[in-house]
């Protein structure tokens, strides 16, 4: 109630001035009652000249953006802008907050490796981010307020978009560049819509990689177990002679050993892919683990090829021993297999710049075209299905040696062409290669005793 004694006072000189005024004009005229009505008259009008003066001046302030302060005059319209402006900034504060708190939302829902899409009752599009916009290769600010379904052609799509039920997601395959997505609506508001989409191409890949696993599985057990029971049949129904008895009996053995490689590569495979990566503080020599290499491939070759292998390297590699021979033997033994009689193998070991190393292997063999090299290491992927069962292969070799790189920091690199040969590389990171008699480094270093 500050405002309300200068209101008195201003009341009181604009009735004193009237008073002296009229009193003046009165005497000059000789109108006693005149003088009386125009003091009163005046005290009023000098109060509202004054009120309207203030009041415009606040309305100004009011019109216009209230960047400044409100005028401060004195009275009730004084007070009045104070309790104004601070309403204004009052209201500013809670707008900025929220305007904040909106575009943190929409950072986090941006920052999502899902789709966000929100459509208006219309089907206009609202706001999306940038996955969504990838997704459906829209632009995040050009396509605002555009009908979805006249940049999304996709009959698959516009059909569940119009839908009355959401239940089920919509799977969308070859989406602008995209293998498979997975979209999901959900109502909000008034007759809004909210878009989400999901990537899942590598999902289902997996699950394709799954079911063709088992498939192939149960397809290489099977073939073995079915001539297992023909030749059981056969010995049990008829009468053998003792070399029909032996032949059969080696067959057996053979389509035995088939499955149980196969049963151990299975069980390798699942303990490389739920092991604990192997610590680079347990070294083992590289020209023994060669040594072991060469002896098999001989044996496997029959002086069929001219092998070519590298002893002399003086170089240790820190890994699990059992692991890095499985790998090497499984590209060596592969060499052996595809190789033509007179073919060459060759294994070598070279070292990188920067400390890192590769074992490779490379052969003269047929060669594989380019457009297999990518799933060599898929799991029963054959590139000749009948000549990989012929040389006894199981399919999961190459699959391991990538599990064990990987396990060991390093990567399997292949590279062929029909008719020049393959060559296999075993790249090694050089935490894990050293010289022998070369001093421990890095953690290994550190845990060293004193």
């Amino acid at each position: 109630m500050n405002w309300l004694l200068p209101r008195f006072v201003l009341a009181a000189l604009a009735v004193v001035a009237g008073v002296f005024f009229g009193h003046w004009v009165g005497r000059l005229l000789h109108l006693p009652f005149l003088s009386e009505a125009l003091s009163a008259a005046i005290a009023v009008v000098a109060l509202v000249i004054v009120d309207a003066v203030r009041g415009h001046r606040l309305l100004q302030w009011l019109r216009g953006p209230q960047l400044d302060a409100a005028p401060r005059d004195a009275g009730i319209w004084g007070e009045l802008g104070y309790r104004v402006e601070r309403a204004v900034r009052e209201r500013d504060k809670v707008i900025a907050s929220e305007r904040l708190q909106l575009e943190q939302f929409l950072s986090a829902i941006d920052a999502s490796p899902n789709g966000v899409l929100m459509l208006d009752a219309q089907d206009h599009i609202h706001w999306c981010n940038r996955v969504a916009a990838d997704h459906f290769s829209l632009d995040p600010v050009r396509d605002l307020r555009q009908r979805v379904t006249n940049l999304l052609r996709s009959p698959a799509f516009v059909s569940f978009l119009h839908t009355e039920s959401y239940e089920t997601p919509l799977l969308l395959s070859n989406v602008r560049g995209f293998g498979t997505l997975s979209v999901v609506v959900k109502r909000y508001g008034d007759g809004m819509k909210l878009v989400l989409s999901q990537d899942i191409t590598e999902r289902e890949r997996s699950d394709a990689m799954r079911r063709d696993f088992v498939a192939n599985v149960s397809h290489e057990i099977r073939t073995p177990l079915t001539v297992l029971a023909g030749f059981i049949e056969t010995m049990l129904s008829l009468p053998l002679t003792v070399a029909e008895r032996t032949r059969v009996l080696t067959l057996m053995g053979q389509q035995t050993d088939r499955m149980q490689g196969l049963v151990s590569d299975l069980l390798t495979l699942a303990q490389l892919e739920g092991s604990p990566r192997p610590t680079a503080d347990r070294w083992l020599g590289l020209d023994a683990l060669l040594a072991r290499i060469n002896s098999d491939a001989v044996a496997l070759s029959g002086g069929r090829h001219q092998l070519k292998v590298q002893l002399d390297t003086q170089v240790e590699l820190a890994g699990v021993e059992s692991e890095l021979l499985s790998a090497a033997a499984n590209l060596v033994n592969n060499a052996v297999r595809y190789t033509p009689a007179g073919g060459e193998i060759d294994v070598s070991w070279r070292e990188l710049g920067d400390g890192s190393g590769e074992l490779c292997v490379s052969d003269t063999g047929l060669g594989i075209a380019r457009e297999h090299l990518p799933r060599l290491t898929e799991r029963f992927y054959r590139v000749d299905g009948s000549r990989s069962r012929e040389t006894g292969g199981t399919g999961l070799g190459l699959s391991i040696v990538k599990h064990v790189m990987h396990r060991h920091g390093g990567e399997l690199q292949i590279e062929s062409e029909p008719g020049k040969g393959s060559k296999f590389r075993l790249a090694l990171p050089a935490i894990r290669v050293r010289h022998v008699g070369e001093p421990a480094l890095g953690v290994e270093a550190a845990n060293a005793p004193r």
